[in-house]
């Protein structure tokens, strides 16, 4: 017997008990036979038929399926776009409204499971970030997460905007009816500020070009321009809409360098976030143009001319005076295998093509004229870099200091040469230098600069006494004397290194010590490295996490002053890290330009995307996902100006959209919970009417 069919079907089957070519075959055997007697006057034909039949039907044992179904509810999309672009002109409330209606009729279909995915509000594939809004990568993921059978459709509020495309959906097919609400209106107009093409780094002291457009409903506006570079204002312009404009950007520090690009409104602007743009251009410096002039040869030289060869951003040229005015012996110049200093090409036609000139035991001797040395002094003044390495002649009548470069050395001589064992050592302003700070094998100190324990450098046995003039003292040798100091002389730097034993330490005399990393720092210092200034404010963005650090030379780190891009203030304390150094960190919420000043010193940071593509075009659309809309029969409506559409359900197959209503699939899905198997020709019974049969057709003919 059939059980309950509550929710089930019924179906016909076989199982045959013979081949079915076998029965096949004895059913035109029969047939045949049974045509023959008809035609030979047998009245039992028709009752031979039946039996025939009936034989046939039970070889073929046919059976009932009755299949307990249980019935599976269809799942309807609501797609949310709750990106940013949807805050702006009242979008957000529309999305609310149109939500609750839509929720409310859902509510009211039955046998409907709702789905909400908010694409630009969460987190994962579909959410907005960086990579504006991602609509058919929300599909995408509806196809994947929602069975095919069960989707009745997807409904779509948003402003149209998708920066994903189509082809996102690869070869998956929606199969159920797409609408989509938008939340704008028609013919919305706003301008926009387009970043056409900047490049990412630039070399300092060129500039490099950015092409912008701002683009407009009016072809030919005239729209007003202002631009500023790290904080500075420029001088306003007015630029044509809808063309492509070259600007300028000069390139002045290594690091980055923030540009401030700001149009001016536009009439029915929609937003004013798209008419500001900001840069981030990072400085980098061309290879660095050394010139080092040794007096004479010396142990020491090979350091300086070594570790300047080994860094990539060098390029040196290095020349040795062998032959000074006073050992001419009146051989030729042709009958020697020097190189003739070129003291005009150097110091006075190419002077300028160099960034940093390094004195290494240079005495007068003759070779350079007062006036080429004045034209050092100048160099100097004007922005040059020089570093002068002091040996024995310093301190001699030969000695530099009585020349016009006398003027830019921060130190001049006593005359005395202290010749004695002494191990150099960092002076409470060199541990908070960058330069000299936290050198390898330098001393253990405390936050506050307290030495905790000495270096482990190892000693030297001389250098040159002299008096400071000016400038800051980073190590001192013998009984606290100077031995490396640091100025700044007009647009230009200085370095003073009074002594000539710094080769000791390449050598590994002693347990040796950090010879190049001071010497290189020195130089890169000379040559304006941005993360070796002593007085610099410094901003790093992590994500949403911002850390600001402070270095001072003089040690006092005030609290920092956060703006934020919505012209809210913060004070960020410092907390002190070591000596002259002081850190903050903070997170932040909102997206865009940071500005941090501590009273002196000023900075800008930008949190998040530079130019968000969420709203390089906000205006709504229906031009991304109307096509698909029509493609799989569903709707596109303007919220703003028409009403939600009424939700039904319809049959597959039938039409799924009309003028002021949107259709859901009812798609009658199931999953079978159990099969029941109900013989319809029990053996026995045709066994006896197969013998009835045959019985009744011997009768017929006999009778």
């Amino acid at each position: 017997m059939i059980g309950p069919m509550i929710g089930g079907a019924v179906g016909l089957d076989f199982s045959p008990m013979v081949p079915w070519w076998v029965i096949g075959t004895l059913a035109a055997v029969g047939f045949a036979l049974v045509i023959y007697t008809a035609l030979m006057r047998g009245r039992g034909a028709i009752w031979r038929s039946l039996a025939l039949l009936l034989l046939l039907a039970a070889l073929a044992n046919p059976y009932l399926i009755a299949e307990d179904r249980d019935p599976r509810d269809d799942v309807a999309v609501l797609l949310l776009d709750e990106s940013t672009s949807q805050t702006i002109d009242g979008r957000g409330e529309r999305v609310a409204e149109i939500t609750e209606d839509l929720k409310r009729q859902l509510g009211t279909l039955g046998d409907l499971e709702l789905r909400t995915v908010t694409v630009g509000g969460g987190s994962g594939r579909a959410a907005s970030g960086r990579d504006g809004t991602r609509l058919f990568t929300a599909l995408r993921d509806v196809l994947d997460d929602v069975p095919q059978g069960r989707l009745a459709g997807v409904i779509a509020v948003t402003d149209g905007q998708s920066h994903d495309r189509v082809e996102e959906l690869g070869d998956r097919e929606l199969g159920a009816p797409l609408h989509v609400i938008l939340t704008g209106r028609k013919g919305e107009r706003d301008r926009r500020l387009v970043i056409e093409h900047v490049p990412s780094f630039g070399v300092v002291g060129r500039t490099v070009t950015a092409k912008i457009r701002i683009e407009d409903a009016d072809e030919t506006a005239a729209v007003p321009f202002s631009m500023s570079i790290d904080g500075v204002p420029r001088p306003d312009a007015v630029l044509r809409a809808n063309q492509v404009v070259e600007i300028e950007i000069p390139i002045d520090h290594g690091g980055e360098t923030i540009i401030e690009m700001m149009a001016g409104p536009g009439p029915d602007e929609l937003t004013e976030k798209n008419n500001r743009a900001v840069l981030a251009i990072n400085g980098v410096r061309d290879r660095l143009r050394v010139l080092l002039v040794s007096g004479a040869p010396h142990a020491g030289e090979r350091t300086w001319r070594d570790l300047l060869k080994a860094d990539p951003s060098v390029d040196l040229v290095h020349f040795t005076i062998l032959r000074p005015p006073e050992k001419q012996d009146g051989t030729p110049v042709r009958e020697l295998s020097l190189i003739a200093f070129p003291v005009r090409e150097l110091f006075e036609l190419k002077l300028d093509e160099f960034d940093l000139i390094i004195f290494d035991q240079y005495q007068r001797r003759g070779v350079l004229p007062r006036s080429y040395l004045r034209n050092i002094v100048e160099f100097v003044r004007n922005g040059g870099a020089f570093l002068e390495a002091s040996g024995p002649p310093f301190a001699s009548r030969l000695s530099l200091a009585n020349t016009p470069l006398g003027e830019v050395l921060p130190a001049m001589p006593t005359g005395d040469i202290v010749e004695q064992p002494f191990r150099p050592m960092t002076t409470p302003d060199g541990h908070r230098h960058p330069v000299t700070a936290d050198l390898p094998g330098g001393p253990m100190l405390d936050p506050d600069g307290g030495e905790t324990a000495p270096p482990t450098w190892g000693r030297w046995f001389r250098q040159i006494e002299a008096d400071v003039l000016r400038g800051v003292v980073l190590m001192e040798g013998a009984e606290g004397r100077p031995l490396l100091i640091l100025d700044r002389f007009g647009e230009g730097r200085v370095a003073h290194l009074l002594t000539d034993q710094m080769w000791l330490w390449t050598r590994g005399f002693d347990g040796g010590g950090p010879q190049t990393e001071i010497l290189r720092r020195t130089a890169h210092w000379l040559m304006r490295e941005p993360d070796l200034e002593e007085n610099d404010l410094r901003v790093r963005v992590k994500g949403d996490r911002i850390d600001v650090t402070r270095r001072s030379l003089d040690g006092e780190l005030p609290d920092v002053t956060m703006t934020l891009p919505d012209g809210t203030e913060l004070t960020l304390p410092l907390s002190r890290t070591g000596p002259g150094r002081g850190q903050a960190s903070f997170t932040t919420d909102q997206v865009g330009l940071h500005s941090f000043t501590d009273g002196v010193l000023t900075k800008l940071a930008a949190v998040g995307a530079l130019n968000p593509v969420e709203f390089s075009d906000v205006r709504t659309t229906a031009e991304w996902l109307g096509p698909l809309a029509e493609q799989t029969g569903g709707s596109v409506t303007w919220g703003a100006e028409e009403d939600t559409p009424s939700l039904r359900r319809v049959r597959a197959g039938r039409a799924t959209s009309g003028r002021d209503w949107a259709g859901l699939v009812r798609n009658e899905d199931y999953i079978v919970t159990g099969v029941q198997t109900v013989p319809l020709l029990p053996g026995v019974l045709v066994l006896l009417l197969v013998i009835g049969g045959i019985i009744m057709a011997w009768r017929r003919e006999a009778g």
